[in-house]
């Protein structure tokens, strides 16, 4: 007989230093059947409390990359914590060089009875399998999901909110590499790997929004972003590459008048908002880090609490 797994238990619980609030770590089951990790804290005491995701860059890798960021990154939990906030990392497949772009919606059918799709679930979509069960354990309150997203992640938060309207009730997007999301045909600053046959954008320069203008395909941008009902606050990096992109995706749901925010920092660490813990155990933080979480925390508290 087989033995039903249950997503809502976690695999592992393990004791976080210097803090009486363990990471556990679960298992949500994705669209098609497979498994992906996360790693969740919950404040103590009386809940439902709302939550945070927590995601950065390209996906891959499994427990090992979050046991990292528990460790390595816990200044963001931990403030999210003593906000009142659940919050957890969450891993995903990787990137489809733009699968987003050319895949369309995904359309789940049924053939000789099991799943048939016209395309493979995408990264973001792990996201909102991880969602959908934190929603199922009751320390959560489900009508209370937000969302941090930091470069590629940032831009995987404009695709669920245009594509998925209500899975969270706010987000942030910190320096969203939405190039493939806007529709940015690249310049001769990228070139193609000849070993693959894929892009390289590692050294794209985008950092004038005037030109990005140039660069994408307004009808298909604009669509995506009529698309957006989620309040969004977008965070830019003032000497940034691809601050044109940042920038512009903000433009872009301002002058469709969407509930959306700016706000750019001037900072060396791409992805400032999650300080790092360094090689002798000390979290690196400064006061533009700090002022740039209270930010938005304080964004997310108007929505969320």
């Amino acid at each position: 007989m087989s033995q039903s797994f249950d997503t809502k238990i976690p695999v592992k619980v393990i004791p976080v230093p210097g803090s009486d609030i363990a990471a556990e770590y679960f298992l949500a089951q994705t669209i098609d059947g497979l498994y992906v990790p996360y790693v969740m804290r919950v404040p103590k005491g009386d809940g439902p409390f709302p939550f945070i995701f927590l995601a950065y860059g390209n996906g891959g890798v499994g427990f090992e990359w979050l046991e990292d960021r528990v460790h390595r990154f816990s200044y963001i939990m931990d403030k999210l914590l003593a906000e009142g906030y659940a919050c957890a990392w969450g891993r995903y497949r990787s990137e489809v060089e733009l699968g987003f772009h050319t895949g369309g919606k995904l359309q789940v059918d049924v053939r000789q009875g099991m799943q048939l799709m016209n395309r493979s679930p995408l990264e973001f979509e792990d996201e909102i399998a991880i969602l959908e069960n934190v929603k199922k354990d009751l320390r959560i309150d489900a009508d209370r999901l937000g969302h941090i997203g930091v470069s590629h992640a940032g831009e995987m938060l404009f695709k669920i909110a245009s594509q998925y309207e209500g899975i969270v009730k706010a987000g942030v997007a910190c320096e969203p590499a939405n190039h493939e999301f806007l529709a940015l045909t690249p310049d001769h600053t990228t070139h193609i790997n000849p070993a693959t046959g894929l892009r390289d954008i590692e050294d794209m320069v985008m950092s004038n929004p005037i030109y990005v203008r140039t660069r994408i395909d307004e009808v298909i941008a604009k669509k995506r972003i009529a698309a957006i009902n989620t309040p969004m606050l977008v965070m830019g990096r003032d000497e940034d590459h691809l601050q044109g992109i940042f920038r512009t995706s903000y433009d872009l749901l301002e002058e469709a008048k969407k509930e959306a925010e700016w706000v750019s920092w001037d900072h060396e660490l791409h992805g400032y908002i999650f300080p790092v813990r360094n090689e002798t155990g000390t979290i690196e933080v400064d006061e533009v880090q700090e002022a740039a979480i209270d930010g938005l925390i304080d964004y997310l508290d108007r929505y969320l609490k």
